[in-house]
């Protein structure tokens, strides 16, 4: 894996990173510190980042592409916690506070770019830079919180209340995540998400 400096499309690659809703604020000789740290990787569709239940963390910048979050119980069946696109971030900040083993999966949901670090490297630099542990932390309670709407809409809202309501949170993704991922994020059938999509009713 290359890292930034040593990418052949380095200078498309910073100029990504320095749209990124946590890293957006920093200065040159902050970049300058953290750039050789961060390495490059393009991901198939499909591709695991993170495995549920390992100790082992790393903090990713999502370049291109889409991720997403899934927890997976001793049967095998998934939920999806939350989808992530460019310019935001997944981490797994939460479990190495609590010191516990990752609680979910990160993989790819499209063909997908990310710049990857070891968690405990990102950790380090912020404690050296507050303003940026300022706006990470706020991130990740701002992803816990979406999180949590989430999880009591697909107990409050009905089929088409669940959907209209992505749409009006993320009309961005709706036409980029797969129907059949979509549907599941939003406990549906992909038969029910189409059926409600033909009836005009998002």
């Amino acid at each position: 894996m290359p890292t930034v400096d040593n990418h052949p499309e380095r200078n498309v690659i910073r100029v990504q990173l320095k749209q990124n809703v946590v890293l957006k604020e920093m200065n040159e000789s902050e970049w300058a510190e953290l750039e050789p740290h961060l390495l490059v990787v393009d991901c198939p569709k499909g591709d695991f980042l993170l495995h549920q239940g390992v100790h082992e963390m790393e903090q990713y910048f999502i370049l291109d592409g889409i991720l997403k979050r899934v927890v997976t119980n001793q049967q095998a069946k998934e939920m999806i916690l939350r989808f992530a696109d460019e310019r935001s971030m997944e981490t797994s900040y939460a479990a190495w506070r609590l010191k516990t083993p990752t609680p979910y999966s990160i993989i790819c949901v499209t063909k997908a770019r990310v710049v990857k670090l070891p968690l405990l490297q990102w950790i380090a630099f912020m404690e050296k830079h507050e303003h940026v542990k300022q706006a990470f932390e706020y991130d990740v309670m701002h992803l816990m919180s979406e999180i949590m709407a989430h999880t009591i809409t697909l107990h409050l809202l009905d089929a088409p209340g669940r959907v209209q309501r992505f749409v009006r949170k993320h009309s961005d993704l709706f036409d980029r995540i797969p129907k059949k991922e979509l549907a599941s994020y939003l406990n549906l059938s992909p038969e029910t998400l189409s059926r409600l999509k033909h009836q005009g009713k998002i």
